[in-house]
């Protein structure tokens, strides 16, 4: 295909129409009725790095049906580049009914028998976009099946040569895949040739079969030339695992209504600070304030239904940050002793009590619960 104009990254895999349930805790044959959401793991990426200001773009198929248009509006619509996607005139766009659990938990049955993004060739690919992107992302799912398995290993292969960095989320999705075993030997088939890699802890369960909350099991996933090891862990925040460092931020408890789009979010904030100083992957400090944001934009992403409908922007992600540094709830007289009195900040009008520590160990406010002496609860709206 022709040369294109640049984007920083590049996001390459599916894109689909994402039905989820009107109401959460039924099954899809209890739903009376869905909400249309466009989806997909990698142009959910897409779409949150340019609503957060970067330059993505998006190289994928589509079925020659008003689903496929709507789905290039939508990108447009979002600020991504769409000069890599085509059209294919005999499979359909990928379609997607989501289960919500009451914890906002989901479970998928696709409807891609084939689909057009599984139809997408090499010669399909824009190759001038690939080759001047600064990070080139992408998940497991394009692995499935030929001829979009070969396409992708062509489009990494290129980003690769060209100098780009690769980020790879594997997005675990095993009912698409023949068995479990396919799918993991699926997975680890192209893991060391990615320079950063995100997993949820439940992704590490899968892959490694063991507990995730056991850092060995994590390291396990580690291999000689990766720069970062990403494990994320629901409310509870994220890990983070490099050659000289690693740790744990915490993340920002809300009331989860769809998780759908929570790690997407979460890998868009990141790459989108990657590309802009890539030195994030050497210097911790600047590390743990993009995943601080990260960790924001997952977190809100999960309090609305729907994928992209559900990314959040700067201003939003940057409002429960502030509100988390500057909320606290009282902790027992036990577990704020040995803190100066200099180091425990009051906040009358609200009923908090903000625990700062300087003990060189934790960047963030310790944060408490005291329950039994003040009925205070902090909802964020965004």
């Amino acid at each position: 295909m022709s040369k294109s104009s640049s984007s920083e990254t590049v996001c390459f895999g599916e894109m689909l129409i994402d039905f989820v349930p009107n109401e959460s805790g039924v099954s899809l044959a209890e739903s009376a009725g869905f909400l249309k959401a466009p989806g997909g793991a990698p142009a959910n990426v897409a779409c949150r790095i340019a609503k957060l200001g970067g330059s993505s773009a998006f190289i994928g198929k589509f079925g020659e049906d008003e689903f496929g248009h709507m789905l290039v509006d939508v990108l447009k619509e979002n600020g991504v580049n769409s000069e890599g996607v085509c059209f294919d005139k005999y499979a359909r766009t990928a379609l997607a009914f989501v289960t919500l659990k009451k914890d906002g938990e989901r479970e998928f049955m696709f409807y891609r028998n084939p689909s057009a993004d599984m139809m997408l060739k090499e010669s399909d690919l824009n190759m001038g976009l690939i080759k001047q992107a600064k990070i080139f992302h992408y998940g497991s799912i394009s692995l499935i099946t030929e001829p979009c398995r070969s396409a992708h290993m062509a489009a990494m292969k290129a980003a690769r040569e060209a100098g780009a960095l690769l980020s790879y989320d594997p997005n675990v999705r095993e009912p698409l895949w023949p068995s479990a075993e396919a799918c993991r030997k699926g997975i680890k088939s192209i893991w060391t040739c990615a320079d950063i890699i995100k997993v949820s802890d439940d992704e590490v369960e899968f892959l490694t079969q063991a507990d995730a909350a056991d850092e060995k099991n994590v390291l396990s996933l580690w291999y000689d030339g990766l720069k970062l090891l990403l494990v994320t862990d629901g409310e509870k925040g994220c890990r983070y695992f490099t050659k000289n460092f690693r740790g744990a931020v915490k993340g920002f408890p809300v009331n989860a209504v769809d998780t759908t789009s929570a790690g997407d979010a979460f890998v868009g904030s990141l790459l989108c600070c990657a590309a802009k100083d890539s030195s994030i992957l050497e210097d911790e400090n600047k590390l743990r304030e993009a995943l601080r944001m990260a960790n924001a934009c997952g977190a809100i992403c999960t309090t609305r239904k729907g994928a992209i409908p559900a990314l959040p922007d700067n201003v939003a992600a940057q409002k429960l940050i502030s509100s988390s540094r500057s909320k606290s709830i009282f902790p027992t007289d036990s577990e704020y002793d040995g803190y100066d009195t200099d180091e425990l900040m009051l906040d009358t009008e609200k009923g908090l009590l903000v625990v700062a520590e300087n003990d060189g160990v934790t960047q963030d406010d310790d944060i408490y619960d005291y329950s039994n002496y003040v009925d205070y609860h902090c909802n964020v709206v965004v």
